[in-house]
């Protein structure tokens, strides 16, 4: 499949760590647009927004730099018009024009969004103006991975010499809701540059919280057509892209400076939004044609139904006067037969219950799950990379329901799931997408006892349920973009989803949604039955410890501890140091069956001091998982750079070793490290490595956590 816009491919970088191995997608900065309103008003000053400066850092650091005039300036709508308006409700004031961003994708989105004034005021509150309780200060709203956020910004926009605003502008001077939405956009995402690549599907859930339905017009369904009408008046949002044109590479391009018009009017690998459909009659017959509207304000396509197509004169002089517009404001009509020929993909936002019709609304449910693949965790990967870890990834138990009332066929329902990644950084283009994708399975033989017997026990399906039984889906195809979604058929059943990456041990957060009629979702925890233990020296312990740590959550490690430590209360148990030193030195080692511990007293109250987060001077069950982890992933690295054999890392080997846990430490504080935890002769063991490594992890993260600039932090003295 191609992605409407260009992926960005980077070198992975590493994943910090301290409090826990797993990046986190980092969440909007929450202001609260009433209350800094009511502080600048009672002040008579205009807000400054800090967390978004008007300043180089929110453009951004690549290619739009270029773009940019030498003397830029961030000015506010009073000093660049005599009477500006915040929004006109006249529908033909909504005209927006492109800047130096190229984000036809968001604009496409955009005009689709005009066309439902009541979900347009959802996300531009009408609330807001240059003349009452004007504060310089503005507010707009955006789903956000499964939320409504809103998000703030103050109304100094970038300007030319001339007062000209260089990115999103209205076609009327006077009106700034559009560049002022697309600076709060752009906050949301990072800066105007991570605005540049991306793709209209993603813009129009931005906007409405609705799941997308995306079909392939050169393999579209005979019922193309009826698909379009229903999802006309169901108020759903549509937007498609142009082929990239013979003069393009084989990516998806935003709309850049390198864009061709083609000869037939329309711009290769450009985003538009559907605007509208109608059946007319011609004197041969009926003929089906599609609005669309180029983003651009201008450039239309020129065959048959253009503004000056003769095909008109086939009309009747009604039909010909209420459709025909001899106008270059980039609105068009083309048959549906040109449309599936000249565009590659048709994207559907289906709205969610909330902001249908009353009446549709009714009809459907929506359910949203959040998860997450965590490396030796959950984090399975795919069939096709198959090594037994498939069944490890969340597992989302779906009960679809018949409807009684359904017009269509009772035997099948219509559902759409959604898988959506997150970013786990600020900036959204700076990362690529992992390639992500979904399995379905019916679950023929569990059916008739699960909801009394499998649903009760709540636990995952065992590896060999997924190696007995075929998906649904049994094509899926795995896509590098922020969602992937599939509209199924289905027979009222229980279905297991298992969401996942295409390559296993690959992490992030992801939310998992489910549109249909009526359903039931849950998720499976971890626990799977035949959980075996192994009697380690004087106390229990599980076989193949890496393995049952790594996939085990929950009442297994409570039962655990439970069992063999003292607890701080009936349904915490934690260890302290002394039970530590004594789990890390009886622990058998699976793959290296020589290697013994050694880990002090000394080291090990070192380690707790390092990794009790809340000072209770034990740690829990959640924070030795965190260290247990670390353990194995610095016994990998320990054991490589060791290469004599000899036990311990000499200087030279601890820094290939620190620069192989993809820290970055100068050979300065490398040496000072050394000097710290090595012997006399700077030796370094492996507990005085794991040392090391942890306090060097968990200083770093709590550096990032503090630093306001990423030069330097203040410290109060508790700090």
């Amino acid at each position: 499949s191609m992605p409407f816009l260009l992926c960005l491919k980077k070198k992975k970088s590493p994943v910090p760590l301290g409090r826990s191995i797993f990046q986190k997608h980092t969440p909007p900065i929450q202001q609260n647009y009433q209350a800094l309103l009511e502080s600048c008003l009672k002040n008579k000053c205009l807000f400054t927004d800090d967390t978004f400066p008007a300043d180089i850092s929110s453009i951004g650091t690549g290619a739009l730099l270029k773009k940019l005039p030498r003397n830029l300036q961030w000015k506010r709508p009073h000093a660049l018009h005599k009477s500006p308006v915040f929004y006109a409700a006249n529908k033909k004031q909504l005209d927006l024009c492109q800047g130096l961003v190229e984000n036809c994708w968001f604009l496409a989105a955009l005009e689709a969004l005009t066309f439902h004034q009541d979900i347009l005021a959802a996300v531009v509150p009408q609330n807001q103006s240059f003349e009452r309780k004007y504060a310089g200060i503005f507010h707009f709203r955006f789903w956000h991975f499964g939320e409504w956020i809103d998000v703030v910004v103050d109304d100094r926009l970038p300007v030319n010499e001339a007062g000209e605003l260089l990115f999103v502008s209205s076609v009327y001077k006077n009106v700034f809701w559009g560049a002022l939405l697309e600076k709060a956009y752009a906050k949301l995402y990072g800066s105007y540059e991570d605005l540049q690549i991306g793709q209209v599907s993603e813009a129009l859930v931005d906007f409405t919280g609705g799941v997308n339905t995306r079909i392939k017009l050169a393999e579209a369904p005979p019922d193309l057509w009826d698909m379009l009408t229903r999802a006309t008046y169901s108020r759903s949002l549509m937007g498609c892209q142009t082929h990239l044109g013979v003069s393009f590479p084989s990516v998806s391009l935003s709309c850049i400076q390198t864009t061709k018009v083609l000869k037939n009017g329309l711009v290769a690998g450009h985003a538009y939004t559907v605007t509208g459909i109608r059946k007319v009659t011609c004197q041969y017959g009926p003929e089906n044609l599609v609005r669309l509207r180029n983003p651009w304000g201008k450039i239309e396509w020129k065959g048959d139904w253009s503004d000056s197509s003769y095909k008109w004169e086939l009309l009747s002089p009604k039909e010909k006067i209420l459709l025909r517009k001899k106008k270059d404001d980039g609105e068009f009509w083309m048959s549906l037969r040109d449309f599936k020929i000249h565009f590659v993909d048709l994207v559907i936002c289906k709205l969610t219950p909330d902001l249908m019709s009353q009446e549709d609304g009714k009809k459907w449910m929506y359910s949203l799950k959040s998860g997450r693949w965590v490396k030796g965790s959950t984090a399975g990967g795919s069939l096709g990379f198959y090594n037994g870890n498939f069944w490890m990834n969340p597992q989302y138990w779906l009960n679809v329901l018949p409807v009684e009332d359904s017009k269509k066929s009772p035997n099948t329902c219509n559902v759409v799931i959604s898988l959506m990644q997150k970013h786990s950084t600020k900036h959204r283009n700076r990362a690529p997408h992992l390639f992500i994708g979904f399995l379905l399975y019916k679950n023929r033989i569990l059916s008739p006892f699960f909801p009394e017997q499998y649903q009760e026990s709540n636990r995952k399906l065992p590896p060999s349920f997924f190696s007995r039984h075929q998906p649904v889906n049994k094509h899926q195809v795995f896509l590098d973009e922020r969602e992937v979604t599939h509209d199924f058929h289905l027979e009222p059943c229980v279905y297991v989803i298992v969401p996942s990456t295409l390559q296993p041990q690959q992490e992030s957060e992801f939310i998992l949604r489910v549109f249909s009629r009526k359903h039931i979702l849950r998720i499976f925890n971890n626990l799977v039955d035949n959980v075996f233990l192994l009697q380690v020296n004087d106390f229990f312990f599980f076989d193949t410890l890496k393995e049952i740590v790594d996939r085990y959550e929950g009442k297994i490690w409570e039962d655990f501890f439970t069992k063999h430590f003292e607890k701080v209360s009936a349904c915490n148990p934690e260890i302290n140091a002394v039970q530590l030193q004594r789990i890390l030195n009886n622990i058998s080692w699976r793959n290296f069956q020589s290697f013994r511990l050694n880990f002090s007293l000394d080291s090990c109250q070192g380690i707790l001091a390092l990794l009790d987060l809340n000072a209770t001077g034990t740690l829990s069950i959640q924070e030795f998982r965190v260290l247990w982890k670390r353990l194995l992933f610095y016994l990998e690295v320990f054991q490589k750079r060791d290469t004599n054999r000899s036990g311990k890392l000499d200087l030279v080997e601890l820094h290939a070793a620190v620069q192989e846990t993809g820290i970055s430490l100068s050979n300065e504080v490398c040496n000072l490290m050394a000097i710290r935890y090595g012997d006399p002769d700077l030796q370094i063991s492996f507990e005085s490595f794991v040392c090391f490594m942890l306090r060097v992890e968990i200083m770093g993260e709590a550096f990032r956590n503090l630093t306001q600039d990423g030069k330097g932090i203040y410290l109060r003295e508790s700090e």
